[in-house]
């Protein structure tokens, strides 16, 4: 399927948008999850913005599709696009880990838009997993997403929802792992190598594609293509640039969780405008 040149140009500016709301999330002196915020960033835009089916009204709507923030760590991101979405006021992501404030470090149900808490790593998928088997058994079209972090698969709870989602046959179900290659402490390659990480995916049963997780239409082309694919789950495997758009972070594992200092805060802005 051809993509517009102006879809494409128009999602590639939301994921630059989501971009700087996760730096004005994070402030000047607090850390927060720079890389790998950053490093989704295309993936979210593509499906808060053009792909998934929500209603910013109504939060709750049956008709919804379903996005689980497995790595829930990087929770500005999600909040960036739901804020972006219509989810709730832009300007709330300025008091984001405020103590008593709705927008926390993760995800927790009760803010609009979010499905369920998730930053435990490793059981967003299985909380897919389920979710996916439930909208089956009630015979809706509905589609659930699960963003993993290729760190994150070093959890055996992912490869048990994997295994458990391929028997169920869940083909509304789509894992979107972002592989940036680095971790909290380093590179994943270093201290648990997970490649040839498609051909585990595959052997565990599920239908595996790998795009460039920065090209906007790879990204479509691959969602587009899960939902028409029946009979297994869809893997997307997304190679991505943990800290991607910010030069000084681009791939740094420093910079998983890091406080910004004034000078770096002004840089990552102007250099994502």
């Amino acid at each position: 399927m051809a993509y517009s040149e102006e879809l494409i140009k128009s999602l590639k500016e939301k994921g630059q948008l989501l971009r700087r709301d996760c730096i004005k999330c994070i402030g000047v002196g607090v850390a927060g999850h720079v890389g790998g915020s950053c490093s989704s960033a295309d993936l979210v835009a593509a499906l808060y913005f053009h792909k998934m089916k929500l209603d910013p009204k109504n939060p709750e709507w049956e008709g919804r599709d379903y996005f689980l923030l497995s790595k829930g760590h990087v929770a500005i991101l999600q909040y960036s696009a739901l804020a972006e979405k219509g989810f709730f006021p832009v300007d709330d992501l300025l008091h984001c880990k405020d103590i008593g404030f709705y927008l926390q470090g993760h995800p927790h149900l009760g803010t609009p838009g979010i499905e369920a808490g998730t930053g435990s790593l490793g059981q967003g998928l299985s909380l897919g997993s389920g979710m996916a088997i439930g909208l089956k058994l009630d015979n809706k079209p509905n589609r659930v997403y699960v963003l993993v972090g290729d760190g994150e698969t070093d959890e055996g709870q992912i490869w048990e929802a994997a295994m458990s989602s391929s028997a169920k046959n869940l083909d509304n179900l789509c894992a979107i792992i972002d592989c940036n290659g680095l971790q909290a402490t380093g590179r994943i390659a270093d201290r648990l190598p997970n490649e040839p990480i498609a051909d585990k995916w595959k052997a565990f049963g599920w239908n595996v594609i790998e795009i460039d997780g920065h090209n906007m239409e790879e990204i479509l082309t691959a969602l587009d293509a899960a939902e028409n694919f029946k009979g297994k789950p869809t893997a997307i495997i997304a190679h991505t640039i943990k800290g991607k758009g910010i030069s000084f972070a681009e791939n740094q594992a420093g910079y998983h969780n890091r406080a910004l200092t004034k000078e770096e805060y002004d840089k990552a802005l102007e250099e994502l405008a």
